[in-house]
């Protein structure tokens, strides 16, 4: 399994891994000892297009030599279609976003007939999450609560690939987080591309803040959600992750421009100040809140002086971590048609003081952990050192800490244990274990 993109497509990765075990397929370590590839895909960025082909390109030579099968699917699947077959030919299967439970069958008929399938149906009623799964991590589990979006950025594709937003029945998403609180799942994540809006096609009117309570009373010990968007996070939802100890104090909320002009021309639908006031009651109900946003520079007709709006944001927001894009225009958007393209240098130049204004922020928001004893949830060794050990606080800070003496980091994977910070780097926090 090869994946791109975001937390839904991850979702999507581990539930494309249980099927394909439940018929039959075992995961191999690597490409070489693999009968299938399969690309789980987004085309969200240019960047995820880029390296798709890139990554199929380099399966060739396998496929020729031992005939290898590369199956395409996400996002760019169901945007591209049978067009993906002829700019990558070597590729065996192409499946969209609503026809993952079809992929053992399309897999078996391009085996047996040695030719292509494609299946890209533009809508269905079932969610990925009545599949079986292979948890990445045995602890943690994606737990989608809706699926598309009926917003419609301008410079979005996603309600083209993931089509409107549906969401799953509320006693469906309990009565999963509660089986997984029993398989001793510590932490879920629910899912939605704009998870407060959850309901509103079920129920009439928005239901997030009913799901969030609901979930943190399963005995889950961890709740975490994305993505949030600023038009529908109602104070009941910052009510009940400030009542919930269960709740993590950790909230993305996607900014994408601080300039008022051009959020309408995103069509984005809140202001500046709507946004500001906003992250003023977040700040009030949960002073120890952690806050990570999403911003687009270039965005076509921006000026020096809707960026410089932009930057205000980012030092009134006080952001722990934003997750920074210079604008790609993206085949069928209302934003690829818009004139006003800002020159590559430009925007360059703004997205490299806009990122040394997030660090600068961070290392700010990660020094006032130093000193404090956090709860983290071990995630397993350091990639750099086996000796040191990787966990998150509840306010998704990373932190490092030395191995205890009699134990290795792989075994304590998936474990709650208290830490004494002791120094701030920008995107990590260093500490000891409290015994």
């Amino acid at each position: 399994m090869r994946t791109f993109g975001c937390q839904m497509n991850k979702h999507d990765s581990e539930r494309i891994a249980g099927l394909l075990e439940a018929h039959g397929y075992a995961r191999a370590e690597t490409p070489e000892d693999a009968d299938v590839v399969v690309f789980n895909t987004c085309c969200v960025r240019e960047r995820a297009d880029e390296r798709l082909r890139g990554q199929v390109a380099s399966l060739a030579s396998a496929k020729r030599e031992r005939g290898l099968v590369i199956a395409v699917g996400g996002c760019i699947a169901q945007r591209d279609g049978e067009r993906l077959l002829r700019q990558l030919p070597h590729v065996d299967v192409v499946f969209g976003t609503h026809n993952v439970a079809r992929l053992p069958e399309l897999l078996a008929a391009a085996e047996e007939s040695g030719g292509a399938r494609v299946e890209t149906v533009s809508s269905t009623t079932d969610f990925t999450s009545d599949l079986p799964s292979d948890r990445e991590r045995p602890w943690h589990s994606w737990v989608p609560i809706a699926v598309g979006c009926d917003n419609f950025c301008t410079y979005c594709v996603v309600p083209y690939v993931r089509g409107r937003e549906r969401s799953r029945p509320l006693e469906d998403v309990v009565a999963e987080v509660e089986r997984l609180a029993a398989d001793g799942v510590v932490e879920v994540t629910l899912l939605g591309q704009n998870v407060n809006s959850y309901g509103r096609d079920l129920y009439g009117k928005p239901r997030f803040a009913e799901v969030l309570r609901r979930v943190a009373g399963t005995g889950v010990e961890r709740v975490r959600f994305t993505t949030s968007h600023p038009k529908d996070l109602s104070d009941e939802t910052i009510e009940v992750m400030a009542a919930t100890p269960h709740a993590c104090r950790y909230l993305h909320l996607p900014v994408q421009s601080g300039s008022d002009r051009v959020l309408e021309a995103m069509h984005r639908r809140y202001t500046q100040e709507a946004y500001l006031a906003l992250v003023d009651r977040l700040y009030a109900a949960m002073p120890d809140l952690a806050l990570s946003t999403d911003v687009i520079v270039g965005f076509p007709g921006e000026t020096d002086e809707d960026f410089e709006q932009t930057m205000r944001v980012v030092e009134a927001a006080r952001y722990d971590q934003a997750f920074t894009f210079i604008y790609s225009p993206r085949e069928g958007t209302p934003a690829s048609r818009m004139t006003g393209r800002v020159p590559r240098s430009v925007a360059q130049a703004r997205f490299d003081r806009l990122v040394a204004a997030v660090q600068a922020s961070a290392l700010a928001k990660n020094r006032e952990y130093v000193g404090r004893t956090e709860r983290i949830l071990v995630e397993g060794p350091s990639k750099r050192d086996p000796r040191v050990l990787v966990g998150r606080t509840g306010s998704n800070k990373v932190v490092h800490a030395p191995v205890p003496e009699g134990t290795s980091a792989g075994n304590l994977a998936g474990v709650l244990l208290d830490v004494a910070v002791e120094e701030a780097q920008t995107w990590f926090l260093l500490g000891r274990i409290v015994p």
